[in-house]
């Protein structure tokens, strides 16, 4: 590091709380994202909550509550936003402390440019190289985006955060930030494990049968992929590659038993393509300073023109309700926000203007509630208020534990038909009934 890269860096070095001062009252403030919550800014802002009011706090995925809005539970000086709601959003949401700012994820960078101003970005990054460069660590996303658009941007240094190399636009120069502020060094968010339940190993074993040796593939979090992880571990498969918006601990465990490779690719051949990372320090450790792996903006990673030029993209994703018109519901429950948008439409499309590649949408047939009463997750329409994150036209499969179900190409009977014979059984004569009375059921098939 030269005298004058380390002279520059001490000029910019502010206190946490010298840094909140930065805020002014009306001001809109971006926090980096998912694991890079910039702790040491969050303090300092909430202690100035008595002398500012409507100050937007927005980020993508909250992995914290910000301290600001706990400390204004009334929501007098603090409006958080949410592009992507974690379990924290959800909660605070309920207490009508967040709201969700919908988008679909490949566009969230140009939006960002072309809607949105900036007041103040708060980013955490790993410790300054002998370049002058930090790293965004783990969370490239839309975090480039904003900062591109913010008035000053205020870098929290984390040596904890590990060096992620891109890609592209995974760092940000010493010359393009205004304030640097050294952070307590807390370790990332560590993610619990998910256990599988049986129905998700009845799904991935029919997923398994339409994973191929080649193919590219998006898993997400949760029971499932890792189910899905666990038995392409079990396989012979090979040369698989990877293109995902979210890295985590399964990839690893596949990289490491030889199976990703990436050879096959058509696109960062060889390499990891991703926009975020969250597991444990198995998947922190294994992208620090790995030439494997490439960070990218969201829309790089999730542009479904970048994602339909690798071959047999496997893309899969979990959804929580399908209707009769095989309209696909993510997000939300009735009217309460669970999650977003997110990158599941990006890879939809993407996938099925892959070459052989494959959108696959998965849920358990049923739910039950709380007083023990089972439900059907295939419902004649969705539930009132639900959003619909995947169109029908765009629909491409949809997996239970009865099986796949493929609706290209297929009317609105064949649909109806086709979403039905992988319903529990003992909702099918219902809605069979259902799909008549809304007539979308051939009168041959009728049934009194």
């Amino acid at each position: 590091m030269t005298d004058i890269i380390q002279w520059q860096y001490q000029q910019k070095l502010i206190t946490a709380e010298q840094a909140a001062k930065l805020v002014k009252s009306g001001d809109f403030v971006q926090y980096s994202e998912f694991a890079m919550f910039p702790d040491a800014l969050d303090e300092a802002l909430s202690k100035r909550i008595d002398e500012l009011e409507n100050v937007t706090i927005r980020s993508v995925s909250f992995t914290q509550v910000p301290k600001p809005v706990a400390a204004d539970p009334e929501r007098r000086h603090f409006i958080m936003e949410d592009y992507h709601f974690s379990a924290v959003s959800r909660y605070l949401h309920d207490k009508d402390l967040c709201n969700y700012v919908p988008f679909t994820y490949h566009q969230g960078p140009r939006s960002i440019k072309k809607y949105i101003d900036v007041d103040v970005a708060f980013v955490m990054v790993g410790p300054m190289d002998a370049r002058g460069f930090f790293n965004l660590g783990p969370s490239n996303s839309v975090t480039p985006a904003a900062m591109e658009k913010s008035k000053i941007i205020v870098l929290e240094v984390n040596e904890s955060v590990p060096l992620c190399l891109g890609g592209n636009q995974e760092s940000i120069h010493l010359s393009s930030v205004d304030y640097i502020v050294e952070g307590g060094n807390r370790p990332l968010i560590q993610l619990p494990p998910v256990h599988t339940t049986e129905t998700d190993q009845k799904i991935a074993q029919i997923i398994m049968q339409e994973i191929e040796d080649g193919c590219c593939l998006q898993l997400g979090i949760g029971g499932l992929p890792n189910a899905v992880g666990a038995l392409i571990a079990q396989s012979d498969l090979k040369d698989l590659g990877v293109h995902t918006e979210m890295l985590v601990d399964s990839y690893v465990d596949l990289y490491n038993q030889g199976m990703i490779t990436g050879a096959r690719k058509t696109i960062d051949k060889y390499k990891m393509a991703y926009t975020f990372a969250m597991g444990t320090n198995k998947v922190y450790e294994f992208l620090d300073n790995n030439p494997f792996c490439a960070s990218y903006p969201a829309n790089y990673t999730n542009d479904p023109r970048i994602i339909a030029l690798n071959d047999k993209v496997i893309a899969i994703n979990n959804c929580l309700e399908v209707d009769l018109f095989t309209q696909v519901c993510s997000e939300t429950a009735g009217t309460r926000q669970i999650s977003g948008t997110g990158g599941q439409l990006d890879f939809i499309a993407g996938a099925f203007n892959s070459h052989g590649g494959k959108g696959l949408i998965c849920m358990s047939s049923t739910y039950t509630d709380k007083e023990g009463k089972m439900h059907s997750r295939i419902k004649p329409t969705l539930s009132p208020g639900s959003v619909v994150t995947v169109p029908r036209s765009m629909n491409q499969y949809i997996v239970t534990e009865y099986g796949i179900a493929q609706f290209k190409g297929k009317s609105t009977w064949q649909r109806a038909e086709s979403i039905i014979e992988i319903a529990h059984p003992d909702f099918r004569d219902d809605l069979i009934k259902a799909a008549q009375d809304m007539k979308i059921w051939l009168p041959t098939n009728k049934i009194e």
